[in-house]
């Protein structure tokens, strides 16, 4: 499996000219049909050709291309980034260059984290007492929860050595605690690393996780999400199948009905958010449903559908970063529906509930590069300019 999976991420890196192709390609993070064309010409291939070894319409391939199209499906970024001979990385641009101080800081964190996957020495230092350990966890999944991209890296570093020195120096009472603490921490950084394009690193990171031959259920949810952004449902779909098998319970259901939908079964996707509405505990688990009915909608380009769902969430139930995935989703259904005022009103809702999250999604900045073209002229053009500009597509 992690042959698998590392091949996949290398697989054209061994050819200098496309080297030199990723090099040119880390100074822009501009929309995804801009790098599109560009690796399509690399290749050599015509419109026509891409359109028919991806099965997609010559009129999207255009769209894209063209600007006048943007990417808002999983499934379709991954088909086109398999009909390229590319990792989905290639196309979304990801890691993006750098857009103002708190973005650096961000970035930084993976050479940070990138020695601690490397480095097994922690010194003599006495390990810290795991009430404090978990406080700073619960802070750390606090600022995750909330989007907040800059508080968690900012803590991330140390947590993470702080952990690692907890369980080599707990005592035998208090070692499944502390080892439960340190995936956490490991969890919340290979989840950062995944959401800024360092996919490789994080998969390190949730190795160095694993205690022994066990499989944390935590460390393999995040698998799931990992193996989503790289465009693998089937490889998800399995993962999951493992965490159902460990115990994973609702928080699971809403990436396999993702993965289902990138498949293309949307009624196996839909079947899955039904039985979970039909197990719903509370209000907020109906309205963590109902977002991920929105998202699968989207995914299988039923933009009215995706609406109708949208409308059905109670967002107060939801943390900052999932009701800013929400709002990202109702803008892309609104925009699909030609609705290009409602679509800017819902994406900078999306940007004032978790800003460094909605920045760094590769779906939602390629839809900011394309309102910032439709609402040129409008009344929101100024802010949705300034979003486009703070995103660095422009």
């Amino acid at each position: 499996m992690r042959l698998v999976l590392a091949a996949h991420m290398v697989r054209a890196s061994g050819y200098a000219s496309d080297l030199d192709m990723r090099e040119r390609d880390e100074t822009t993070g501009g929309p995804i049909g801009e790098r599109l064309a560009a690796w399509r010409v690399h290749r050599r291939m015509s419109r026509e050709d891409l359109a028919s070894r991806a099965g997609l319409e010559l009129g999207y391939i255009v769209g894209l291309e063209m600007g006048t199209d943007w990417m808002d499906r999983r499934g379709r970024l991954a088909t086109l980034a398999g009909a390229l001979r590319l990792d989905v990385a290639d196309l979304t641009g990801q890691p993006y260059p750098p857009r103002g101080a708190e973005h650096v800081a961000v970035r930084a964190v993976a050479f940070h984290l990138r020695r601690r996957v490397l480095r097994w020495d922690l010194g003599t230092s006495p390990g810290p007492r795991l009430d404090e350990l978990e406080e700073r966890v619960r802070d750390a999944a606090a600022a995750d929860a909330s989007g907040d991209e800059y508080r968690l890296a900012l803590a991330l570093p140390e947590l993470i050595d702080a952990a690692d020195l907890a369980v080599s120096t707990a005592a035998p009472r208090e070692h499944e605690e502390a080892n439960r603490l340190r995936v956490q921490a490991h969890v919340l950084g290979a989840g950062l690393l995944r959401r800024l394009g360092y996919k490789d690193l994080a998969w390190m990171l949730l190795h160095r996780a694993r205690p022994g031959v066990q499989e944390p259920l935590q460390v393999l949810v995040e698998e799931v999400h990992l193996l989503i952004d790289l465009g693998l449902p089937e490889y998800a779909l399995s993962r999951a199948g493992r965490a159902q098998e460990a115990g994973a319970g609702q928080e699971l259901v809403p990436l396999t009905a993702q993965a289902q939908a990138m498949a293309g079964r949307r009624r196996h996707a839909e079947r899955l958010l039904d039985t979970a509405a039909a197990q719903a505990a509370n209000a907020r688990d109906v309205a963590v449903v109902n977002a991920a009915r929105a998202a699968v909608a989207v995914e299988c380009g039923d933009p009215e559908e995706a609406g109708a769902h949208v409308r059905a969430v109670d967002q107060d139930l939801l943390d900052d970063a999932p009701r800013s995935s929400l709002l990202v989703v109702a803008a892309a259904a609104a925009a699909r529906q030609d609705h290009a005022g409602q679509a800017a009103t819902r994406l900078l809702e999306a940007d004032a509930a978790a800003p460094s999250r909605l920045r760094l999604d590769p779906l939602a900045r390629d839809l900011v590069a394309a309102l910032a073209v439709q609402t040129a002229g409008t009344s929101q053009a100024a802010a949705v300019g300034n979003l486009a500009e703070s995103a660095g597509l422009r």
